[in-house]
């Protein structure tokens, strides 16, 4: 059983008693849980072939009306998410510095629905103690990409230069650069539907002209464009209810695989794989 899903199992027992209310919020537990999984693997690094080194200190941050909903319950929610990353370290083989932990913060600039995800590797000893934070990024990028946190504190073991060779997988090694003539493959899913794509671009849409119809009545006639590239993008076409991409709204944003893509009340599914 995956992760996320034995996750969503635990807080399904307590749907009816301490999170009765807070499911009435807009945002998702489960949603923020996938999103620090994506937040571990984007900012992996490899120290040794046995040592893949991931953030342990995560901030969530939420609009004000669903920090309301959710505040008097970050401790418990907070225990959930700090377990579910654990539970998903170890499934990846990667490692911690320090003490896993996860804050909830207002943001003025989120609307309800909406968050953003930030991360930093604390060292045991620096976790004990209150530590400065940074000021948190714009709301003009995908949710969880990091920025704005120091690098992995003074005193760690150096980086090395190139993973040294012998034994080990480590979690994180970068893919290697694809064999000539490989062919990225990209293709949405849409419940349970996938949808290949193999055109430069991919309008989505209420209209029968669209590229892939969805039935929606939150979602435009032609709402929204994925263009295929390095990286691939995708592009609000002045939709009336917008895009939301891995937990921010937005006009414009780079995909990878596994990102969400949210038109109307409809998710989509991004992926892409080599060969």
């Amino acid at each position: 059983m995956g992760v996320l899903k034995r996750f969503e199992q635990r807080l399904e027992g307590l749907v009816n008693g301490t999170f009765a209310k807070v499911f009435k919020s807009e945002v998702q537990p489960v949603e923020i849980a996938g999103a620090l999984q994506r937040e571990c693997d984007n900012n992996a690094t490899i120290w040794n072939r046995d040592r893949t080194v991931v953030p342990n200190d995560f901030i969530v941050e939420l609009s004000a009306p669903d920090y309301e909903r959710l505040s008097p319950y970050s401790g418990q929610l907070g225990d959930e998410l700090s377990g579910m990353v654990r539970d998903y370290a170890k499934q990846q083989r990667y490692t911690f510095m320090g003490t896993i932990k996860v804050h909830l913060e207002k943001a003025d600039d989120l609307d309800t629905g909406l968050y953003r995800v930030r991360s930093r590797t604390l060292a045991a000893s620096e976790s004990q103690e209150p530590q400065p934070r940074q000021a948190p990024p714009r709301a003009t990028g995908p949710a969880t990409q990091g920025s704005g946190y120091p690098a992995p504190p003074a005193g760690l073991p150096p980086m090395p230069a190139s993973p040294p060779p012998g034994g080990g997988r480590p979690a994180a090694r970068p893919a290697a650069a694809p064999a000539s003539g490989a062919q990225t493959r990209r293709w949405i899913e849409i419940n349970g539907t996938r949808h290949q794509i193999s055109r430069p671009t991919l309008v989505l849409g209420r209209s029968t002209e669209a590229d892939v119809r969805i039935d929606d009545p939150g979602v435009s006639r032609r709402h929204c464009e994925i263009r295929v590239g390095t990286p691939s993008t995708i592009q609000d076409m002045g939709s009336t209810n917008g895009i939301v991409v891995d937990g921010q709204h937005t006009t414009r944003a780079t995909l990878r695989d596994g990102s969400r893509i949210v038109v109307g009340s409809t998710t989509i599914i991004y992926r892409q794989a080599e060969g």
